[in-house]
């Protein structure tokens, strides 16, 4: 909706990204969700973790400068089955380096998670303007292409020789006009060398200032989305921002994967814990 910030900054759940229909069967139990995009339920449903109130669990100004955030979310909570406890850990390691360290427990029953973070990146600066001159290189072969509603059909296909082939660095913008709508879709992340339990995931550029991002996760997916549904979202210092003014990068287990027996499985069950690393390694290359 035009003038809505569309979860700047937010941390998306229980299960980010959409669910076709807003239905899954776990356990031989079907489960109903809010719908809130199209005919399917996004980011949480209607009050995801995007529109709830986190406590602060403990923060430390040592070495490593950390805050953790926690959440408890009830047993029914926007249709999800089972207590979960989350907590969400921020710590700069370098003046360069941001970690966020997801976690969650499934309390008492079987439930998916999958959550998300989706900070719009624009490595120009604040309020400058489109993010189509960025390059990208995503270390993925294969992405999930989309029904007409942008849930993943369930396939896994190559992108080479395709508008969506990062596998080298390429300007955002300069097959955009190929992708219906923008970039909005979910890569396999199955090519990033693995360091410390973590694989290789994107770097984003921006040509004019040298600025560059690197992120790793732990993530079996990311999506890659052009802020194509950003339509004059007024910001700070009176900014408006526009469609494509940033793009996000949100590690996650696959869309609508509660539903695709042959995406990597997001069920957690009660005792288990679920484990979301993301790390932003930023640099120059002016």
């Amino acid at each position: 909706m035009r003038g809505e910030a569309p979860y700047f900054g937010c941390i998306v759940g229980r299960v980010a990204n959409r669910i076709r229909d807003g239905k899954f069967t776990l356990d031989g139990v079907q489960y109903s969700l809010p719908i809130n995009n199209g005919p399917n339920s996004l980011h949480g449903g209607i009050t995801g973790y995007d529109k709830v109130l986190w406590e602060v669990a403990e923060h430390s100004k040592g070495e490593i400068p950390s805050i953790t955030f926690k959440y408890h979310s009830k047993d029914g909570e926007e249709g999800y089955p089972g207590n979960v406890s989350i907590t969400a850990t921020y710590s700069l390691h370098s003046p360069n380096t941001l970690k966020l360290e997801m976690e969650a427990v499934a309390e008492n029953k079987p439930t998916p998670i999958s959550l998300a973070q989706h900070t719009y990146w624009n490595l120009a600066g604040h309020n400058s303007g489109s993010i189509l001159d960025h390059t990208a290189q995503i270390w993925a072969e294969h992405m999930t292409p989309l029904d007409p509603t942008s849930v993943p059909t369930g396939e896994i296909i190559p992108v080479k020789d395709s508008p969506f082939d990062f596998t080298t660095e390429y300007k955002i913008g300069a097959r955009i006009d190929k992708v219906p709508g923008g970039y909005d879709h979910n890569y396999v992340l199955d090519l990033g060398e693995e360091i410390n339990g973590l694989k290789r995931a994107v770097k984003l550029k921006d040509p004019s200032s040298g600025r560059v991002l690197n992120l790793w996760t732990n993530a079996p997916g990311m999506q890659f989305y052009t802020a194509n549904y950003v339509d004059g979202v007024a910001g700070k210092s009176g900014a408006i921002y526009q469609k494509q003014s940033g793009v996000c990068l949100e590690t996650q287990g696959f869309p609508n994967a509660i539903n695709e027996p042959k995406f990597p499985s997001i069920v957690v069950r009660p005792g288990e814990k679920y484990n979301h690393t993301m790390v932003f390694e930023f640099s120059n290359e002016s």
